[in-house]
């Protein structure tokens, strides 16, 4: 009896000595933002909903301010919450919290007006974009191997922002052994990696150091200088990785955002009906549209402008990491920390965009119907990590919608007013429902 007794003295002193050790390592002299108090292990998990992490964001905003504290896990993170606090973190301290955070998860149609799914159609435009970039070479419509890299980009953003990967990404030291749609997610990169590196060896064969054609030409030169390095930056497998992140961010936002705007103008028939307008008074029936039309096309500009707000496709943005201890606000961040600069806030915020869960083009344009430019549309993040493809995306939503209206009206499959735009997983992007659509020949009309 006596031996049990001090074995569980032993226990209590164990576990006391525990807690204060972990205690202590949450709580230490640093001043962080104030937020809810994290349990070992899972962190603040249960202050969090799984389904929809923004929301959550929200409402502890609401409760502790627009700088607060949380533990993903073991994980230490400040969230920064509205337009002010935002835009310091990505303007003002750009160079302090400019860190990389981890992220352990990442046929024609001639159809007559039949329906059919948008999701690989409209994908295919800017993949194509990115690959002449990248390798001076566009792909057929047909191709298989292209439609099948689609169709892992596709899989893998509706992955990224399922529950399950939101729980992987906070916990993946205990769930990388277990089953779970973590794995299928690992394999599909592995095998967009692999495919960017047999492109990139292709590549190299009609390398002429002397004469480089763009972006790969010039990290395979660099690679060449360094192939005596210790530690050279440029290897193929790098150059690989950072082809396939391009191809993947190149295609499935523009694709994703393209596909979600579709959506909308069927659900509201008066907006596209403006648009044809503005496209038939500035453009015409038959010449290709261009970027200079934006000028001229206010209507169109807003539209595109307001689709992206609309849909906050990655809503509590790429993670950033403090690259220094920071003063901030008064709080001190420590160097490592993740800060999560919520786009949804600012895109969302009700002093800028009155009533903004609703879609209105008109929060971009001014009494006179002119484009008005809002500095709180961060669509695209802003800083030193704002995404590096903004201007392309742009212009591609731009000239893609254009070109689409030009020559069709959008049908749905149901009545507008049954259309839900509500996004089926919310997570690192919001993914859209899917849906069938038919495109009417505005020649027939």
């Amino acid at each position: 009896m006596a031996a049990l007794g001090i074995t569980v003295a032993l226990l209590v002193w164990m576990a006391t000595l525990l807690f204060i050790s972990i205690w202590k390592h949450i709580y230490s002299s640093w001043k962080l933002p104030p937020g809810p108090f994290p349990l070992p292990i899972i962190g603040n998990l249960l202050q969090l909903d799984i389904k929809n992490i923004p929301k959550s964001f929200t409402r502890l905003a609401e409760r502790y301010g627009p700088v607060f504290t949380l533990y993903l896990g073991s994980q230490r993170a400040v969230v920064v919450h509205g337009y002010k606090p935002v835009k310091e973190v990505l303007l003002d301290y750009k160079n302090e919290f400019s860190g990389r955070g981890e992220n352990p998860g990442f046929q024609e149609h001639k159809n007559n007006g039949q329906p059919f799914d948008p999701t690989f159609v409209v994908g295919f435009a800017p993949y194509n974009v990115i690959s002449d970039i990248l390798f001076h070479k566009r792909f057929d419509y047909k191709d298989q191997t292209s439609l099948r890299l689609m169709s892992l980009f596709n899989e893998n953003f509706y992955l990224l922002s399922s529950p399950w990967i939101q729980l992987y990404n906070n916990f993946s030291d205990y769930l990388q052994y277990l089953p779970g749609s973590h794995r299928k997610l690992l394999k599909n990169v592995s095998e967009v990696k692999s495919y960017a590196l047999e492109r990139v060896k292709d590549y190299q064969k009609s390398l002429e150091p002397s004469c480089p054609r763009g972006f790969l030409d010039t990290m395979l030169i660099e690679m060449a200088k360094e192939r005596h390095s210790v530690d050279p930056m440029y290897t193929l497998e790098n150059i690989a990785v950072t082809v396939a992140d391009l191809l993947f961010a190149g295609t499935e936002t523009t694709s994703t955002t393209l596909r979600y705007g579709l959506l909308i103008l069927m659900k509201y028939p008066e907006v596209e009906e403006k648009l044809h307008e503005e496209i038939d008074r500035v453009i015409g029936p038959s010449r290709i549209p261009a970027v200079k039309d934006r000028l001229d096309m206010p209507y169109l500009d807003a539209v595109v402008h307001e689709i992206q707000r609309f849909i906050d496709l990655i809503p509590s943005n790429l993670l950033h990491k403090a690259t220094q201890d920071t003063v901030f606000r008064g709080y001190v961040i420590p160097k490592g920390t993740v800060i999560i600069p919520t786009l949804d806030s600012v895109l969302y915020d009700r002093q800028e965009f009155p009533e903004p869960e609703k879609f209105k083009p008109e929060h971009f344009l001014n009494e006179n119907g002119k484009f008005k430019y809002s500095d709180h549309f961060k669509a695209f993040s802003a800083g030193k990590r704002v995404c590096v493809g903004e201007g392309l995306a742009r212009m591609e939503l731009f000239l893609l919608l254009a070109a689409i209206l030009q020559h069709f009206n959008l049908k749905s499959l149901v009545d507008p007013k049954d259309i839900d735009l509500s996004p089926i997983a919310i997570g690192f992007g919001k993914i859209p429902p899917r849906y069938k659509l038919c495109l009417i020949p505005r020649s027939k009309v």
